[in-house]
């Protein structure tokens, strides 16, 4: 494990507020936020899935930028989005919401998302999906704000509205799961791809061989905890923490240093949500 314990790790996709939330957490969020700056987590994005998740990103992010987490923690921002699970809600309240912080100019707030399409569970009907996608694309657009995806067994379609709606500038593919294919296509298309702990699965060889063919500059890593936990922790609640074991994978599948890994994403985290 030691190797992995290098400095300057960017997880670029995190849900800490669905895990900290009042309430509902067995230890203090200050708890895993310390966990992952002794793992050498130095920024972290904290993605919201709808309009309250959202709102509590951005606290975190806030809260992170005024020091009431604490002074040696990782830095924290926000994403405000609506997830293809939740497309049926609409748009209305989230977009709201992302106005509002726009105009507030606090810099906690870096990207809409995460947003996409999942036609694997369905949850919202696909055209609803489709609706809320296209919307969220243009209010990444109109704010000059990243973009994040979520992208699950629609790779058609999701290249089909991105053609209509364009890609805004600064687009990261969340989770990657497609393979080489899928990721030349997002690459061509000007996206960053993020990388996650299936990178660490067994049955995940696609993905590897995605992540050994996209250039250090458009790679990223992410944890999504609290999902997707890595191999050897699979099974259990994931946290920011773990992204080392993600980027080390990634190093693996590229044959480069895992310290090669952890300052390229980093940097190209960073360029993601122009930071």
């Amino acid at each position: 494990m030691t190797e992995h314990l290098v400095a300057g790790w960017f997880d670029s996709h995190c849900h800490l507020q669905e895990q900290y939330r009042t309430g509902a957490a067995p230890e203090p969020l200050t708890a895993a936020l310390s966990r992952s700056a002794a793992a050498g987590v130095e920024a972290m994005v904290c993605v919201g899935t709808d309009a309250d998740t959202s709102t509590q990103a951005l606290d975190l992010a806030r809260a992170w930028a005024t020091g009431s987490l604490g002074a040696r923690v990782p830095a924290l921002w926000a994403t405000m989005g609506l997830h293809p699970h939740e497309a049926s809600a609409g748009t209305d309240e989230v977009a709201a919401r992302i106005d509002a912080a726009v105009a507030r100019a606090d810099g906690a707030l870096v990207a809409v998302g995460e947003c996409g399409l999942d036609y694997h569970y369905e949850h919202s009907p696909r055209p609803a999906q489709r609706q809320a996608f296209a919307e969220q694309i243009a209010l990444a657009s109109r704010h000059n704000l990243a973009l994040v995806i979520h992208a699950r067994a629609a790779w058609d379609d999701l290249f089909e509205i991105l053609a209509v709606e364009g890609v805004p500038t600064r687009t990261v593919l969340h989770c990657f799961t497609g393979g080489p294919d899928e990721a030349r296509r997002c690459l061509d298309a000007g996206m960053f791809l993020s990388f996650s702990g299936i990178v660490t699965f067994k049955n995940a060889v696609e993905v590897r061989e995605a992540a050994a063919l996209c250039p250090l500059d458009r790679l990223l890593v992410e944890t999504d905890s609290p999902f997707l936990a890595p191999v050897p922790h699979r099974g259990r609640p994931n946290e920011p923490a773990l992204v080392p074991l993600v980027g080390a994978a990634v190093a693996a599948a590229k044959d480069v240093a895992v310290a090669t890994v952890a300052a390229a994403s980093a940097i190209a985290a960073r360029a993601a949500f122009a930071l």
